[in-house]
């Protein structure tokens, strides 16, 4: 354990407060001490400090760090101290009941309930979490603990899909008894956990076991419907394994990406959670309309979803506003689900040249990589006895270019100038506020996409020649 030992002790921010904290019994538990001994890196530093006022001791490390002092839940006595440096932080409490045992045994995973005493420099394992790490093993502390919070379960699988470890039978057991008690935590926490296991390597395991466990349909009753759905000729797989598949292959075209689309799936533009959590995620409901528009042709047998693209943006909506995303993350899934065939449609077109990939461009603006990737997973994820090797490829390489084109050109490609604004387009056609001055502003809009219309007087030219 010695190595393990010395990674924490050499971590900048324990090596910083560490002659302020000597005459203090304090631990630092939970995700920094598990990354550590699965040998990553954590900025997730939780201290729980014994035998003293947290919030004074709170405000006094703050001040002799030169750090900024938080109150995150002055009922359970929770404070956070910012560091000068905005990105490394530390939360910090006192443990339940004023007992450390206690406390470390209320938690939900043995691999989460592992602690370091900072002063004397050792490891605290009450529960046999080194043990479960060593072995790969995802175990529970008690059921207790569990029952107490339900929002744990998902824990359960959010771990899975971030380890690969292997679920203990026991929480399986425990999850389907369970399973009911799900949506009690709040919608906020419920979502936070969700899109942590999306971020996850292996989400596509996670999301077949919580499908196991009778929990997906509990947290997102659509795919009820979704289940209704079979095999067809153009996909091999049933429609739920389709979308879990395609989050498979989310992962895959990650996997292989060069670091620049790698480093843009990094990205936290959404809150503290990765763009390709919220890709996998669009990924995993980007189908969801076709129950509501599922026809079979009498002469041929054919499977079809007609409109089923803008019919699950539609769906996604209440959805996602049941679960709180916000408007800007609502409004990416959305676009994500509405325009899934577009790259591939697009790339198939006889006619496709220079200025259709450029009109894709603009029309898709900050969407571009992630509408991309989720055509790829989306033909790669179907393999039905119409669909050959052939296709497959021919598709995935066009695809692979329009990607590939647009980061080489996107330095260069600048946001749709607005030319005319309503009230100058109201007063050149002598027009009044309506329905029709929306039309007009679309038009013009498709117009400025189509590289039809590209200065203020062209603009003036269209509308007056068009309406």
């Amino acid at each position: 354990m010695d190595k393990y030992i010395q990674a924490i002790e050499n971590d900048e921010v324990i090596k910083l407060i560490k002659p302020h904290i000597r005459n203090i019994q304090t631990y630092i538990v939970g995700g920094f001490v598990r990354d550590i001994l699965m040998n990553k890196h954590s900025l997730d530093r939780d201290l729980i400090v014994c035998n003293c006022d947290v919030r004074e001791f709170s405000k006094n490390l703050a001040k002799q760090l030169n750090a900024y002092f938080v109150e995150l839940d002055t009922v359970n006595n929770i404070y956070r101290i910012v560091l000068e440096d905005k990105i490394n932080y530390l939360d910090i409490t006192c443990p339940i009941e004023n007992n450390f045992e206690k406390d470390i045994k209320r938690r939900d995973l043995t691999i989460n309930a592992i602690a370091y005493d900072i002063n004397n420099q050792k490891f605290i394992d009450l529960t046999g979490g080194i043990e479960d790490i060593k072995n790969k093993k995802i175990k529970g502390i008690t059921e207790e603990n569990f029952k107490d919070d339900p929002l744990r379960l998902l824990r359960i699988f959010r771990f899975y899909s971030k380890t690969g470890f292997e679920i203990d039978h026991s929480l399986i057991k425990l999850s389907k008894e369970l399973y009911k008690e799900i949506n009690k935590p709040s919608k906020e926490r419920i979502t936070t956990e969700l899109l942590k296991m999306f971020e996850g390597k292996y989400c596509d395991l996670a999301l077949k076991k919580l499908d196991e466990c009778n929990i997906l349909e509990e947290i997102l009753p659509i795919y009820k419907e979704v289940k209704k759905i079979p095999p067809n000729t153009h996909h091999h797989l049933d429609l739920i394994h389709h979308l879990i598949e395609t989050v498979r292959q989310i992962q895959i075209i990650y996997d292989n990406s060069n670091e620049e689309v790698k480093k843009y799936l990094e990205t936290e533009k959404y809150g503290s959670v990765k763009e390709i959590a919220f890709l996998k995620f669009a990924g995993f409901l980007h189908d969801i309309g076709k129950p509501s528009c599922w026809t079979i042709e009498e002469d041929t047998g054919r499977h079809r979803f007609i409109q089923h693209d803008l019919i699950g943006s539609e769906l996604a909506v209440p959805i996602l506003k049941d679960l709180k995303f916000s408007k800007k993350q609502i409004n990416y899934i959305k676009t994500l689900i509405k325009y899934h065939i577009y790259p591939s449609s697009m790339i198939s077109a006889p006619d496709v040249n220079d200025k259709a990939y450029l009109r894709f461009y603009r029309k898709m603006e900050n969407y571009v990589i992630d509408i991309i990737i989720l055509a790829m997973a989306d033909r790669l994820s179907a393999r039905g006895e119409q669909v050959t090797d052939e296709m497959v490829e021919k598709n995935i390489k066009g695809l692979t270019s329009l990607l590939n084109n647009y980061i080489e050109q996107q330095k260069n490609f600048k946001p749709i100038e607005k030319l005319l604004n309503g009230n100058e387009i109201m007063e050149i056609l002598k027009i009044k506020q309506s329905p029709e001055l929306g039309n007009i502003i679309k038009a013009l809009h498709e117009a400025q996409l189509n590289c039809e219309v590209t200065t203020k007087q062209e603009a003036i030219n269209f509308i007056k020649n068009s309406f």
